[in-house]
């Protein structure tokens, strides 16, 4: 068996477990498993590796930086086996990105301020789009993470979702790492904080970005819609394990 074969089915083994897993930890918390969808970020792995990881059974990709984005575009986007397959931006964009961006991914995770917002519904505009968009929310209040604060969106969510060349379908959120407790506050605190929002503004911000390979099944049983997963779909010597 070739190196790839070899890797094309560890990537099927691993993504079977990983929709087994996604799945208990939605029965637990009384949810459909359907109401959640991985994607496999993809950053790390070259063309190759995103063509193998499609036969496997993988469907949704998400990048960090739009160059990669477009060099995966240019290899995969015309190959038959990559139709109906999309591709998130999930990593922070720079305002001189925006054009790279805009048109190529189904969603942009990671609108993290209200002058990020402004220059997407900018340009989109100008281009005769309205892309969708999830704003990034600080929950846990690490220094070391872009994003709103809560109190931030709360003040400035008005403005925001009136913007015309942007469509918010959601937040997103990243927990503190190696923290089962955190993560857990961290998520559901992002599910309140969207229940209060919609409250507030009748949006239906359907999707909730929170889950990666650390604490993906916390996420989905505190209520994320969108896990974003990278080494423990592409990486073989990932232990894929819980951590609370």
């Amino acid at each position: 068996m070739s190196e790839d074969e070899l890797y094309a089915r560890f990537l099927e083994e691993r993504r079977s477990e990983i929709v087994d897993r996604i799945a208990a930890a939605a029965a637990r918390a009384g949810r459909d498993p359907r109401e959640v969808l991985a994607i496999a970020v993809s950053k790390t792995v070259g063309p190759k590796e995103v063509l193998l990881a499609r036969r496997a059974g993988w469907t949704s990709f998400g990048e960090n930086r739009p160059q990669e984005l477009g060099r995966k575009l240019e290899a995969l986007g015309q190959l038959p086996e990559m139709a109906g397959v999309r591709f998130d931006m999930i990593g922070n964009l720079q305002k001189n990105k925006i054009n790279q961006v805009i048109g190529r991914v189904a969603l942009i995770h990671s609108i993290s301020s209200e002058h990020l917002a402004g220059a997407v519904s900018t340009r989109a505009e100008a281009r005769g789009l309205c892309s969708d968009v999830l704003l990034e929310v600080n929950v846990s209040g690490e220094v070391s993470k872009s994003g709103f604060s809560p109190n931030e969106l709360r003040e400035s969510i008005d403005r925001v979702i009136e913007l015309p060349g942007i469509c918010v379908r959601g937040l997103m959120t990243m927990a503190p790492a190696r923290d089962a407790d955190g993560a857990r506050r961290t998520f559901s605190g992002l599910r309140e904080l969207a229940e209060e929002l919609r409250q507030r503004t009748g949006l239906a911000l359907e999707t909730l970005s929170c889950g990666m390979s650390d604490d993906f099944e916390i996420a989905v049983e505190e209520g994320s819609t969108l896990v974003r997963l990278g080494r423990c779909v592409f990486d073989q010597g990932y232990a894929l394990r819980a951590i609370g």
